[in-house]
């Protein structure tokens, strides 16, 4: 069989870093890691395509060679996977639609031939049966409670994806988180029983990245790097060995839980292993707010020492925040500002509290006639749920927050925390290109950008600490698409928002009183 494997196209989201793309000449952040791990499980007889539209075009050429197309996604991609699947349809191919939007919101694809539910680990038999039949159930949804041995997943086909046209490679070490937040859809797909690979699999896999030529970024893409924290630290000291082996090519990143922040052998670990960045989920400094949600491993340990332990280690906080819990009230704005602002947290994801569908929060606030509809993983629209605050509050608040965090000088005042607080780790091997890299991005942001002022000032800080340059110049770079995507998107749209709230009848704007918190949803 010919398939034809379709990554959707990203809409511009903080995540994408879209503005930054051109300044320094690449297409999308990261690839489709699920496609190119799906594709090393079809059988090899099968002739594969792989066409990521952030990167390429999907062409009729595509299409006419196809047997079938394989199609994946989150609910932020749906617009474009339905475009997808409404083309395939109109060429006679035959589709199946999986990942997460189909495992989470299955009845959202019902143009697609197959929906695939779930994990493929151990059970895509049963879809490669169907299509080389002709014939078989259109939804396929995994049978009992287990779930798939991560030692089934094979070293990923890395080898379709165009290298040059992605900042950075990605693979997967874990699945599943052991914590209980009442908001997250990770638990209810992957169970709170974490899986792991072994640490042979993930040097094979770093050394097939390494063999296909790759240096550079490589981003574990875990939910929770440390949800086994047994198991990574035995697999941190191999990752290192085979760094030290290699020359140092990878500068590594993940995402954790904020309790890290109280394991200071795993930190050392992980900055040995070559660990530059992490994301932690913080949420908010509200500890009500907190407890309402069941995050409570965010109370262990004050959240600023937390951010701070971290940055001593010599890793960058990626952080994010919600607002829009029921513990919320007003002064929840100037408290997310004056928290965020205070700590070396350049990258601060903060988004409106949305009901996913499947998660605790979900059958809570349908148990209560409080949901509107399904999310379409826009940040920035009205919530899909009544909120307990006062909805033109809320919205007005979040967007007065992020122009705020995003103005230039707020923004440089964090990246100059993080120069003047970041523990050194080792050092990579200098990158081919990287001076031309360089001169690239001090013209474009250096000459040409509004904030070159900001971005020199920088760079004379770091050169006071040397080890912190390269990541000065970076957080210039991600700064240009944070400042520009706040102030020319983001607003506008939760303007909009605002207008089609004041519009509405108020029926449907009323908030409701915050009920009880449901601590065992």
């Amino acid at each position: 069989m010919k398939a034809l494997l379709i990554q959707p196209l990203t809409p511009k989201t903080y995540w994408g870093f879209h503005d930054a793309m051109g300044i320094i000449g690449k297409s999308a952040s990261m690839p489709p890691l699920g496609l190119v791990t799906l594709a090393a499980q079809l059988p090899q007889h099968w002739s594969l395509r792989l066409v990521d539209l952030n990167v390429e075009p999907l062409l009729d050429a595509d299409l006419e060679w196809a047997d079938v197309l394989l199609l994946t996604g989150m609910l932020i991609h749906a617009p474009s996977m339905h475009q997808v699947l409404a083309r395939a349809r109109r060429a006679g191919v035959r589709t199946v639609v999986g990942g997460p939007a189909a495992s989470t919101s299955p009845a959202e694809f019902p143009e697609a031939d197959h929906v695939f539910e779930g994990e493929a680990e151990e059970r895509l038999y049963t879809l490669v049966d169907a299509l080389e039949r002709g014939e078989g159930p259109r939804h396929l949804v995994p049978e009992g409670g287990a779930r798939p041995r991560l030692a089934a997943a094979p070293t990923p086909r890395w080898d379709l994806l165009r290298r040059e046209r992605y900042v950075s490679m990605s693979l997967q070490y874990s699945r599943g988180c052991p914590f209980n937040c009442e908001f997250c859809d990770i638990i209810e797909m992957f169970g709170r029983q974490p899986r792991t690979k072994s640490a042979a699999q993930v040097i094979r896999e770093l050394e097939a990245l390494r063999a296909w030529g790759w240096r550079g970024s490589v981003f574990f893409v875990d939910d929770n790097f440390i949800a086994n924290r047994k198991a990574v630290a035995q697999v941190l000291p191999e990752i290192e060995a085979w760094q030290d082996r290699h020359g140092r090519p990878f500068e590594l990143y993940t995402e954790a839980s904020v309790d890290l922040a109280t394991q200071p052998k795993l930190l050392e670990a992980m900055a040995r292993a070559g660990f530059t960045t992490v994301f932690l989920g913080i949420e908010t400094p509200s500890p009500e707010a907190l407890r309402e949600t069941q995050k409570l491993q965010n109370l262990r340990l004050g959240l600023a020492e937390s951010v701070w332990r971290v940055t001593r280690a010599g890793m960058e906080v990626y952080a994010g925040f919600i607002v829009g819990f029921d513990a919320d009230g007003p002064e929840v704005f100037e408290l997310q500002r004056s928290f965020i602002e205070s700590l070396p947290i350049a990258a601060a994801m903060v988004g409106i509290l949305t009901a996913l569908p499947r998660t605790q929060l979900w059958r809570r606030l349908e148990r209560e006639g409080r949901l509107r509809g399904n999310s379409t993983g826009d940040q920035f629209g009205r919530p899909n749920f009544v909120t307990a605050l006062d909805e033109d509050t809320l919205l007005s608040g979040y967007r007065t927050l992020l122009s705020s965090i995003y103005s230039a000088d707020a923004y440089y005042k964090r990246c100059a925390q993080i120069v003047d607080g970041i523990g050194s780790r080792p050092r990579s091997r200098l990158r081919p290109g990287a001076l031309a890299m360089l001169l690239r991005i001090a013209l474009r942001v250096g000459v040409l950008s509004p904030r070159r002022g900001h971005f020199w000032r920088l760079v004379g800080r770091a050169l006071r600490r040397p080890h912190t340059l390269p990541r000065a110049v970076a957080l210039a770079v991600q700064g240009e698409h944070f400042i520009r995507y706040t102030e020319k998107e983001v607003v506008p749209r939760i303007e909009r928002a605002l207008r089609e709230l004041r519009a509405a009848p108020a029926a449907q704007v009323q908030a409701r009183p915050a009920p009880a918190p449901a601590v065992n949803a």
